[in-house]
């Protein structure tokens, strides 16, 4: 039995079922109330930062995962859709337990880069680590580029490993931090399977390589079943197979009507 399976027997309970919906659904509340706040006093007031959150407003720690992007109307329909499909299909696929267990640890990473690098956050790279989640899960879902052409999700995740990837070498530490912390929950939920896959195509590859090694390679194509001819012998000889001979027996042109026919028993 995993950790996980532990955890989720002694702590079931505490799983949000319909945890995306709620998110989805506040996203949509803070995007519609943004629209009447051109100077985005509120957003201010939601985001993660940790200076305020030391002079006591507490709340920041939570309210920033449901700072929606900054989009059009129809963007940002399509985004929090999408957002609720990726949510909704994990729940269904781990349970409200393991969901909710893996969005939070994204949360608590997310708050620990922010404290220590003092800078503010939002949920973008917790929104990420969902997506990197989904698309492991269900790497063949296909997805309507431009509406149109039909690409498999699992596409879309490798072009966010690599952004991933260079935000991690080459952005400044902020961004850095917050790139790592966001990955810490796929990692837990994903790390060992990874690794265990990782290391038995390794051995997989290696083990093919030492079988090719190990089998004479083939240095002539055509060889003549009576003499031992070939046409590294000879690059003039022609070579054909007897019709007779009950099997695949190739004869040199000296051999094809000059030899004993070979019959099963």
């Amino acid at each position: 039995m995993s950790w996980l399976d532990k955890l989720e027997r002694k702590f079931r309970k505490f799983g949000i079922k319909n945890l995306m919906l709620y998110i989805v659904t506040a996203n949509a509340a803070i995007y519609l109330l943004s629209i009447v706040d051109p100077e985005q006093t509120l957003l201010y007031k939601l985001t993660l930062n940790p200076d305020m959150v030391m002079k006591g407003e507490v709340w920041r720690l939570i309210t920033f995962i449901f700072i929606p992007p900054s989009a059009s109307p129809i963007w940002i329909v399509l985004v929090l859709y999408f957002s609720y499909l990726i949510g909704s299909s994990l729940e269904h696929e781990w349970g409200s337990f393991r969901f909710t267990l893996y969005y939070f640890v994204g949360i608590l990473t997310t708050i620990a880069a922010a404290f220590i690098t003092g800078f503010p956050v939002g949920p973008t790279f917790i929104n990420l680590s969902l997506f990197l989640a989904f698309a492991k899960v269900y790497p063949n879902y296909e997805i309507l580029l431009f509406f149109v052409l039909p690409v498999k999700v699992k596409y879309f995740a490798y072009i966010e490993w690599f952004f991933l990837i260079v935000t991690i070498v080459l952005f400044p530490l902020p961004l850095k931090a917050t790139a790592i912390a966001s990955i810490v929950n796929y990692l837990i939920f994903f790390g060992k399977e990874n690794f265990f896959r990782s290391k038995v195509r390794r051995q997989s590859y290696y083990n093919r390589q030492e079988y090719r090694a190990q089998v004479p390679k083939k240095e002539w194509f055509h060889k003549c079943t009576v003499c031992g001819i070939t046409e590294k012998d000879n690059p003039d000889m022609d070579f054909r197979y007897c019709s007779t001979c009950e099997g695949h027996y190739e004869y040199c042109m000296e051999h094809l009507r000059n030899h004993e026919h070979i019959r099963k028993a």
